[in-house]
Formats: C-alpha cells, sequence, structure tokens
C-alpha cells in the first residue's frame, strides 16, 4: 500500500519508469509551422511596414522637389549673374555708343553712314533681267490628285 501511495504521487512517465517499462512515442509530434508568437511577430511586422510606406513616399517625393528647387535656383543664380553683367556693360560709356550706331544707326560727326538693306524682291527682279518674278504654281487640289490616283489604278486594272 505504501508503494501504491507513492506511486500515485509521483508523475506518469515516472510511475512508468519504476514500473519498468519505457516510454516509447508511437508517432512523433508535428510541428507547428507558426507558433502564435511568430504569427503576431509576421502581423506587427506587417503592420509596420505598411504604416512606413506612405510617409517613405512622401519623404522621397519632397527630396525630388528639393532637388528639382534647387536646379531652378542655381538657374536663377546663373540668369541673375548674366544680367548684372550686362547691366555692368551699360555703365560703360562706350558700350552706350556702340549700341547706340547698332540700334538707331547713329554717326560721329564726319562719319559716312552706310546702310545695306536687305531687298530680296529687288535682288529677284535683278536676277530675272529687269522681268517681274514668275507667279508660284498654285497648289492641286487634293480632290484632283485622288481622282487622278483612282484613274491610274483604274488603267493598271484593265492593263492586267
Amino acid at each position: 500500500a505504501v508503494d501504491g501511495v507513492r506511486s500515485a504521487n509521483r508523475p506518469a512517465a515516472a510511475r512508468r519508469t519504476a514500473a519498468g517499462g519505457t516510454i516509447r512515442r508511437l508517432a512523433a509530434p508535428h510541428p507547428r509551422r507558426f507558433t502564435g508568437r511568430a504569427t503576431v511577430l509576421f502581423a506587427v511586422l506587417l503592420a509596420l511596414a505598411l504604416a512606413y510606406t506612405y510617409p517613405v513616399r512622401v519623404y522621397l517625393d519632397q527630396q525630388v522637389d528639393i532637388e528639382r528647387m534647387e536646379a531652378s535656383q542655381a538657374a536663377q543664380r546663373e540668369e541673375i549673374a548674366e544680367l548684372s553683367a550686362q547691366a555692368a556693360k551699360w555703365q560703360d560709356p562706350e558700350y552706350i555708343k556702340i549700341k547706340a550706331r547698332e540700334r538707331f544707326y547713329m554717326v560721329a560727326p564726319g562719319e559716312t553712314p552706310v546702310i545695306v538693306l536687305n531687298d530680296a524682291d529687288g535682288a529677284a527682279r535683278d536676277a530675272n533681267g529687269g522681268r517681274p518674278p514668275a507667279a508660284p504654281k498654285a497648289p492641286v487640289p487634293w480632290y484632283d490628285t485622288l481622282w487622278s490616283s483612282v484613274r491610274a489604278a483604274n488603267g493598271e486594272a484593265a492593263d492586267q
């Protein structure tokens, strides 16, 4: 009876070992693919990834905007530098004289101005020996071109 009391207090595996039997499993336990903790961890990581996609996209768009604005500022700085150089030129009296001669055909006292005119009609008249230039041929209307192609197609079909 003492052994019976003692065996009742022991775990089942210890009782079987004490009884002289070996512990054998008939089938191996099937490990679960995902434990509950792994599933929760995966869900948390997926939620974090989804939560960060929009801010990352906004960040990348802002970086592109910043680069475009910096390029625009660089172009504006170059234009400002060019305009400043032109403004500095206009402070020079010699430059003003040169521009006045070019734009308004001004000459200094004692100089003889020579103005070359670009007269395309006069040059064509001179080339034709004084005859008026020939009138340009009028373009053929589209329907005449279409009708002539129909006639040509019909003539080729009749020859074959």
